[in-house]
């Protein structure tokens, strides 16, 4: 099952799964990841050329963490 771009999960560990990137503040190019800058835009900081993924480092329990879906469904209204 294919999540949806930009959802945001916890798993229970600590290294980083295909397809996601840990959701640690850091900046994405935007002209790469157009997909999800349309979902989260500059909602958790960065600049013209680039954006931020929201920073939860610290919240997950020891040993998990925190990741955002970078591909997957590009959510739509109603799904």
């Amino acid at each position: 099952m294919d999540p949806f771009i930009g959802q945001i999960f916890v798993f229970p560990f600590d290294f980083v799964p295909r397809g996601f990137a840990p959701c640690d503040g850091r900046l994405l190019p935007r002209t790469l990841h157009t997909a999800l800058y349309a979902l989260i835009g500059n909602r958790f900081g960065g600049s013209e050329e680039a954006f931020a993924l929201p920073n939860y480092q610290g919240l997950a329990p020891p040993g998990s963490g925190y990741f955002i879906a970078m591909t997957g469904i590009f959510p739509t209204p109603g799904s």
